[in-house]
């Protein structure tokens, strides 16, 4: 199958299961009442997403019941007891901790764009945007709890989830660290993204296997797929940050640029003997101006630091795709397999 063909699979299957996972959302977060605050909880998942991380949820649970495709249904879905759960649940409290994230990483980065649209504290205010979060948050965990799974295994999902919460936290915390430290290792910014991004998504890829019953180590395997493709799909929006237009990205480009991030590319830049702290003159991403960005991208592909960059997201999905292994062969764990492809090479 041809590269455009294999994309245009992935996207079918991410935009089927996204049309499922928005109409659950519906469901499963509904308006209530303070009707401001959950307006504002609801405001980034109503504004779309491209769902990946339930998408692998979902992909993952299909492949683990060795089923056709969407054949299933995923609130009444097969253990491999035998047993039925709501998978769809616990994917729509996935997307929902993501969402939890977005919003307060955007107040912390005093962001103006998100999705295309206002982020949640411009659109309201800083106040209400915290407590959207926090409400998100909290969110999560009820709707863990109504997938009817086995008490012991639904237990193991929570935790999992809380354990993932607090990394995401610590995987913040070291991000702003880094932004006043010079001397960063690209170890330690690959454990910063393990913790802030990735771990999530190994998540998404290992609560399924947890609620459906399997094996410790086919849960590990899995938890592994989503880390490592996780963190290429980070350092894949390190490179978009740069290489993307802003109505495209949907928010400004280069804003790593001015917000002194120590991604990877600006490290190995670093090595290379660029001064990444005067590749622009703006101080905020509002006052970037796409000449700036421009030039310090030519900059930066003359230091080879983008081609790191890729390479090392590259070498990432590799290792991703083989974890997949432990999964049944069938074209759920094909999809998988597509999607850590796609999460290195899409434009958006």
């Amino acid at each position: 199958m041809s590269p455009d063909a294999t994309e245009q699979r992935v996207l079918e299957a991410i935009r089927e299961r996204r049309e499922l996972v928005n109409e659950a959302l519906d469901e499963d977060v509904p308006m209530a009442e303070p009707e401001r605050l959950y307006e504002a909880s609801r405001y980034l998942l109503k504004a779309g997403g491209k769902r990946l991380r339930p998408t692998v949820s979902l992909l993952t649970a299909e492949s683990l019941a060795d089923v056709e495709p969407m054949s299933e249904d995923y609130r009444a879905f097969p253990t491999l007891s035998g047993d039925a759960i709501d998978v769809m649940v616990a994917a729509v409290g996935i997307e929902v901790i993501q969402s939890f994230t977005l919003i307060h990483d955007d107040i912390m980065d005093d962001d103006a764009l998100r999705r295309g649209v206002p982020a949640v504290h411009k659109e309201y205010d800083t106040e209400t945007a915290i407590l959207a979060g926090d409400t998100l948050y909290a969110k999560a965990f009820e709707l863990l709890t109504k997938t009817g799974s086995d008490p012991a295994d639904g237990l193991e999902a929570v935790r999992r989830l809380a354990t993932t919460c607090t990394q995401i936290c610590e995987g913040q915390a070291l991000d702003i660290e880094f932004e006043h430290r010079t001397g960063v290792l690209p170890d330690e910014y690959l454990q910063m993204v393990e913790l802030k991004t990735a771990v999530l998504y190994g998540t998404a890829a290992a609560i399924p296997a947890v609620l459906m019953g399997a094996d410790d180590d086919v849960v590990e395997a899995l938890y592994q797929y989503g880390l490592k493709s996780g963190s290429a799909f980070q350092i894949q929006d390190d490179v978009l940050d740069l290489t993307v237009p802003s109505e495209k990205l949907g928010k400004q480009r280069g804003s790593d640029l001015v917000e002194s991030k120590e991604t990877i590319i600006f490290l190995h830049a670093r090595q290379q003997g660029v001064d990444v702290d005067d590749l622009v003159e703006a101080e905020t991403a509002e006052e970037l101006t796409e000449s700036e960005v421009e030039s310090a991208v030519a900059d930066l592909e003359a230091a080879g630091s983008i081609d790191f960059a890729r390479d090392m997201a590259q070498d990432l999905t590799d290792q991703a795709k083989a974890d997949l292994d432990v999964l049944p062969d069938n074209e759920a764990r094909d999809l998988l397999r597509d999607i850590a492809d796609y999460l290195i090479t899409r434009g958006y």
